[in-house]
């Protein structure tokens, strides 16, 4: 069945990334990495606001006392949705300065996974952390080049690892102490339909995937097996997020990085955000509990 796919806002993104559905103030949160902006969508009107972040900012998840955790390249960051401030955390410990954070989930005991990757997109230096009550540790596959995800189904026990490079998608299993067992393969795109990019899961447990360069995001079972592809104009597709408030509105965000003069003529809505209704919800995002 053909989706019926609309434009919510023309926002000409470099790299938007990391859509985010926040449930108490039913709006959804989304980055733009490259012009270090973290963009607020009002789904009631559609108008679009835009913070300037101090640095190349991968994600944002909210957390219990009202703030968001945002994921930068120097590290984390509060940011005060009600002063619209940012003020810096804490490091990642380990991580080099050539490197970045790039995509992140919450899990229903208030923990954040996040990944890193090399910032020019070479160096295999990329790894999965997990962020607890204030303490980062490594947890997950790697070295990797280009991180994405986690996403994580808690009701299941599993969390679903991005090798963007490597066109994989992998599973391990996840207890509810947080320990990651080994990594297994779930799916792989070709190089030729695109790259795996950001993963979400919904309500029964599918993942859904950005794919980078491909035809559209792309739904896989618990198994890894390909349900449904999502035909969209543009080639760059970052993410999903499923918001709304039945959870079933897919927010899509995507990307003009890499599109010559041509490209972007035959795709004039590249780096905007998307949207398009789905039959399963999804379900909704745990704040990082402080």
């Amino acid at each position: 069945m053909a989706r019926a796919v609309s434009c919510v806002a023309e926002t000409g993104c470099t790299l938007g990334e990391g859509p985010v559905w926040d449930h108490a103030r039913q709006c959804l949160w989304f980055v733009d990495i490259k012009q270090e902006q973290l963009l607020h969508l009002d789904p009631a009107s559609n108008a679009i606001t835009r913070y300037a972040a101090p640095g190349q900012i991968g994600w944002v998840i909210p957390a219990t006392d009202g703030r968001l955790v945002a994921g930068l390249q120097n590290g984390l960051y509060w940011f005060d949705p009600e002063r619209g401030r940012f003020s810096f955390w804490m490091e990642v410990p380990g991580e080099p300065a050539t490197n970045r954070l790039n995509d992140a989930c919450s899990d229903d005991e208030g923990r954040i996974w996040f990944g890193s990757m090399d910032d020019g997109e070479d160096a295999v230096s990329g790894r999965f952390y997990v962020l607890e009550r204030g303490t980062i540790v490594p947890r997950g596959p790697a070295p990797i080049s280009i991180t994405n995800g986690p996403a994580v189904a808690a009701a299941r026990g599993r969390i679903y690892f991005t090798d963007t490079l490597g066109g994989t998608m992998s599973v391990a299993d996840l207890d509810r102490s947080g320990a990651v067992g080994a990594a297994r393969l779930l799916a792989t795109i070709p190089e030729a339909e695109g790259y795996p990019d950001g993963p979400v899961v919904d309500s029964e447990g599918c993942i859904w995937t950005g794919v980078w360069a491909g035809d559209g995001p792309r739904r896989y079972s618990a198994d890894g097996a390909l349900l449904e592809t999502v035909a969209m104009p543009v080639r760059n597709v970052t993410k999903i997020a499923l918001g709304g408030a039945d959870f079933r509105t897919a927010y899509v965000t995507t990307a003009r990085k890499g599109l010559d003069a041509e490209a972007l003529a035959a795709q004039p809505l590249a780096g905007g955000l998307f949207s398009f209704r789905v039959d399963v919800a999804g379900t909704p995002v745990t704040p990082y509990a402080l």
